[in-house]
């Protein structure tokens, strides 16, 4: 019966693939013959073909995009066949998009973003915004998209993209909600942002030099007046408002559940303890309460008789307790304090009702230190020459000396658990001990000979807190130049991400590591259809076309046309690009139909951050890998985020202009 399902599938997936190439085809024969030249007519060829591979995901999308460069790089050897003169792309300018300001810009935020996480800075921001937030992603995701969003409205959106790209993985990880529901609100948000101020996006800043170079071709009464810092403000920040709500409100509909965000050290590792030791066991935090009977009493009076293990502590006013030499058996409970506990249900149940306490629904207070990405259950087993053979846990005072919890004893085919005495049997060879720990803690007992440490899939996170000013002073360096100096966007990152390097913030390895190599060369490969779309003349004949149609049309519905044809302009070349072609021309037709050239100008240069459909915009490609998406995710979270802006765009700038 499957294989019969499966057979169906597949036919009615290759039926669907067959008829997407000859509606590809039949286009392209359309184009052919409609087109007023031959190159314009394999340029439009190559970017259906381009939007096919996307859409329908025939290959990856780095790989489809590679295929795409070098396919416009054998135009110039089969030119003749073609019936062109020359290539559609200078192969002398073909491989420009690896050494292009974007996608130097892109390497060098990646390796900076890792090394403030490095530091732990991330980490810490995580924690601030989890505190505020919890871990309901209706709280979380407008705390992440307003805080990028604002940061990208003074700098580079995918450098604003970058930075939080490490604070969204670990909030992902201790909140244990998916990389995938977060990372795409936070990459739209991203680009919204760029539309707040002039200087939030390259086409916004770009737009008063093109406005003076139409200036110095018109008469003094036509001037046009020069946009100012915040004249775009509030309508990038109805924008942004806009696509925090539509995550928000409709955010369960359309973000995805990728396979990637699965945790091995969460879940996963959970019922491995369960279906290898019988183990249930869970991560809990509660509060003892005024008046209750376990105020008073120590660890060692309650663990044993209860079977539960305290492994964290917390008192208001005072930092977390976990780890080596933290809690001993003679720790005393206090009104008040905040207890991590790791027991079964059935057991923290006869606990919190015997004493009354005070169950979180969530972890709060241990969010950051017991997250799943810092502390779990670890398997360590006691080699023959351990010192620790004969003496059981009380004797070495197992917990405060080694910073393990045990929870579980294996001997001889069999598990004991707390409750049955475990810390009081001496300790044997080859005793399995299941214990609850930190990760930093079971990288420390991996050298120590009196252990076999057997869990090996951990997070292994070596941070640098005493480099923490050197990132800092490299990363204001690097914001400082690109805020207040002219130098190129990339010049002024790699000096950030160079800096970190140089300092010992990262190692070299670290920093090839941080670069998503997927990212670069789906950008890179590009930008050569980018340069053939401008270069052949197929840009402008698209744009001629559209205007064509809605020229006799009222305003503000040419208004929209030029609106949406930089929307797509942008999704398949740079947005400068688009910016640069289609403001002259929108200005043009403003003039000729009694608008305002200015605003038409402002039209362009804000419609063009609208690139949500396909990850072809640097935040899109850049949250692509981390967050697991595919192009079909983008499609159906970006479309309607792509017509809220442009009807959002156009009501705001003609009720404030």
């Amino acid at each position: 019966m499957t294989k019969i399902k499966l057979k169906d599938s597949t036919k009615i997936l290759i039926k669907k693939r067959l008829a997407s190439v000859a509606l590809f085809i039949l286009l392209a024969l359309f184009l052919a013959y409609k087109v007023p030249s031959i190159e314009i007519a394999w340029v439009s060829a190559i970017l259906l073909l381009t939007i096919y591979l996307f859409a329908f995901e025939i290959v990856d999308v780095d790989i489809a995009a590679i295929s795409i460069m070098v396919l416009l790089g054998l135009s110039g050897l089969f030119s003749p066949l073609m019936g062109i003169d020359k290539g559609l792309v200078d192969p002398n300018h073909l491989f420009d998009g690896f050494s292009s300001n974007a996608v130097m810009s892109i390497i060098a935020v990646m390796i900076i973003g890792a090394g403030l996480d490095k530091t732990g800075i991330m980490s810490k921001v995580a924690a601030f915004i989890l505190n505020i937030g919890g871990t309901s992603e209706k709280r979380i995701i407008p705390i992440i998209s307003t805080t990028v969003a604002f940061i990208s409205s003074f700098m580079q959106n995918v450098g604003a993209t970058a930075l939080f790209l490490p604070v969204v993985a670990r909030i992902s990880a201790r909140s244990d909600l998916p990389m995938s529901r977060l990372l795409m609100p936070m990459g739209f948000c991203a680009i919204l942002g760029g539309t707040v101020t002039m200087v939030g996006s390259s086409p916004l800043i770009l737009l008063n030099d093109l406005i003076a170079t139409s200036n110095s071709t018109l008469p003094a009464d036509q001037q046009m007046e020069l946009w100012g810092l915040f004249s775009v403000t509030p309508i990038g920040i109805a924008l942004v408002a806009t696509g925090v709500l539509y995550f928000v409100l409709a955010g369960r509909f359309v973000l995805p559940v990728t396979k990637s965000e699965s945790n091995p050290t969460g879940s996963d590792a959970m019922k491995y303890f369960h279906d290898v030791y019988g183990i249930d066991y869970e991560l809990y935090e509660v509060v003892v309460p005024k008046h209750s009977e376990l105020i008073g009493q120590h660890l060692d009076d309650i663990e044993t008789a209860y079977r539960v293990r305290i492994i964290a502590t917390k008192l208001l006013g005072q930092e977390t307790r976990v780890g080596p030499g933290a809690l001993d058996r003679d720790t005393g409970l206090k009104e008040g304090i905040v207890l991590g506990v790791v027991a079964e249900p059935s057991d923290l149940k006869h606990f919190v009702d015997k004493y009354q306490l005070k169950k979180r629904n969530e972890l709060r207070t241990f969010s950051e230190a017991l997250s799943s990405s810092k502390a779990g259950i670890a398997e360590i087993v006691i080699p023959p020459c351990s010192k620790l053979i004969g003496k059981s846990a009380r004797d070495v005072w197992m917990r405060k000396t080694y910073g393990i919890a045990m929870v579980g004893l294996h001997r001889d085919g069999k598990t004991m658990r707390e409750g049955e005495d475990i810390r009081n049997m001496p300790l044997h060879s080859g005793d399995t001990l299941v214990v609850h720990t930190t990760w930093e803690t079971l990288m420390r007992l991996e050298k120590d000979k009196n252990f076999v440490v057997i869990t090996t899939e951990y997070p292994r996170e070596e941070l640098r807190p005493k480099k923490v000013v050197w990132a800092g002073v490299f990363f204001t360096i690097a914001l400082t130049m690109v805020l207040f100096t002219d130098i190129k966007l990339s010049i002024a990152l790699l000096t950030g991400a160079v800096g970190m390097v140089l300092s010992g913030v990262l190692k070299i390895d670290e920093a090839y590591e941080a670069v998503s190599w997927k990212t670069v060369f789906l950008l890179a490969s590009l930008i050569p259809l980018g340069i053939a779309v401008e270069q052949t003349g197929t840009a402008k004949w698209i744009a001629d076309q559209t205007l064509a149609v809605v020229g006799d049309m009222p305003i503000w519905i040419i208004q929209l046309s030029i609106a949406i044809l930089a929307t797509f302009f942008t999704l398949v070349m740079s947005n400068v690009g688009a910016t640069v072609l289609l403001v002259p021309l929108a200005i043009n037709i403003a003039r000729g139909v009694g608008a305002d050239p200015a605003l038409f100008a402002l039209t362009v240069a804000i419609a063009t951050s609208n690139s949500f459909i396909i990850p072809t915009h640097q935040v899109n490609a850049l949250t692509m890998g981390p967050g697991g998406y595919r192009v079909p995710d983008f499609i159906r979270a970006g479309t309607v985020m792509t017509v809220l802006f442009l009807i959002v765009m156009i009501l705001m700038l003609n009720f404030i202009y």
